[in-house]
């Protein structure tokens, strides 16, 4: 697997030590940084790309509030988690009401700033997984470093990557250039990417680095056509995410999630939470240490590098100030370098009530003043 920063952001600020200070924050956290001074320079950044935040400096309020608004009526940008970093002087409220998600107050303090990144992070991570990655059959030609027109098949594609077949391995450290025609569609889209994970079957997860504002808009029109063609789910897990067949879902690029069936949803009330859980595996009593990161009373996703093969039962055990919690369960779905779907095993009314206390725990958490 490629080590590399797999969420972006764009900080846009003026302030020198509040930029020191915030870069170092999101390199720390494995968040790739953009930095801009400028609010209309920022605006044009954010047409020709997507961002999974955006830190903007609202020492002009009025300036702000208009870029966050030109933020959420954006195609490309209208889910991407919006951290304002404000004083005194600003109408918190106001810029809350536009559409900012997070508040970052100055001057900052580094110990605060990252214990509201790290939960800003968890609810990127949760943005991105929410979004929907349509199943494609197209081939595509790829070019790097000493290869070029390297033939691949598409498996699947979202607004910010895909995952494709390819018998060649691919690079993990260099840009990878690739052109495609997606089907009904003649206009070649060509863009640069980023392997995120790849198997020794020839498939691989591709997370896009630049693309020219022409395909974007290719990509953009092809995913909202077809986005309202999936199909309803009908897998048991966690809710509020799309449901992709199993073969899709192993070759996705990391991003997937438990899925219910539309009738559990309203019973399975999904919390984001961002809490450390240690997981042990059946007569091996070294933890493996994983962050918790969403859970229902049916389930549970935790982010972790070790993932484990899907049926294997697991016992998690996650600690608080106040309690400690064990819950068993075993392995749903694996993506390997990023994460498991766990469904919990409830067999007696014990099982159930530690499950709430689970649940209560994560709410507290999400509940957490930034």
């Amino acid at each position: 697997m490629a080590v590399t920063m797999s969420l972006t952001s764009l900080l846009v600020c003026a302030d020198a030590p509040a930029v020191q200070v915030l870069t170092r924050i999101l390199e720390e956290l494995d968040i790739a940084v953009e930095t801009c001074g400028d609010l209309r320079m920022a605006q044009a950044r954010l047409e020709d790309r997507r961002f999974d935040a955006i830190l903007l400096e609202c020492k002009n309020e009025t300036a702000a509030l208009e870029l966050i608004l030109h933020v959420r009526n954006q195609t490309t940008n209208q889910t991407t988690v919006v951290i304002a970093i404000v004083s005194g002087s600003n109408d918190v409220r106001q810029i809350f009401s536009k559409g900012a998600n997070f508040a970052l107050y100055k001057p900052l303090s580094r110990e605060r700033a990252a214990h509201s990144m790290r939960a800003a992070r968890s609810l990127m991570q949760s943005e991105r997984r929410l979004r929907p990655r349509i199943a494609v059959e197209a081939k595509a030609s790829i070019a790097y470093s000493g290869k070029e027109d390297v033939p691949a098949a598409l498996v699947d594609l979202s607004e910010e990557g895909m995952a494709l077949r390819t018998g060649s391995k691919l690079p993990p450290a260099c840009k990878v250039y690739f052109q495609f025609s997606l089907p009904g569609n003649a206009s070649l889209v060509r863009l640069s990417g980023e392997v995120m994970w790849q198997d020794s079957a020839g498939r691989a997860g591709i997370r896009f680095a630049d693309v020219p504002q022409v395909s974007r808009r290719v990509l953009n029109n092809w995913l909202q056509a077809n986005v309202t063609s999936l199909p309803e789910p009908e897998m048991p897990g966690s809710p509020e995410v799309p449901v992709i067949d199993d073969a899709t879902e192993r070759l996705s690029a990391g991003l997937g999630l438990l899925s219910v069936s539309a009738g559990d949803r309203r019973d399975l009330s999904r919390r984001r939470c961002c809490l450390g859980v240690e997981v042990y595996r059946p007569n091996i009593s070294a933890p493996t240490r994983c962050t918790l990161i969403d859970v229902s009373s049916g389930g549970c996703y935790v982010e972790s590098s070790e993932t484990f093969p899907t049926e294997t039962p697991l016992e998690l055990v996650v600690r608080t100030e106040n309690l400690k919690l064990r819950i068993l369960g075993k392995v749903q779905s694996m993506h390997p370098g990023y994460g498991m779907g766990i469904k919990f095993t409830l067999r007696s009314d014990e099982h159930r009530q530690k499950v709430q206390q689970l649940i209560e725990c994560a709410h507290s958490e999400s509940r957490l003043s930034i």
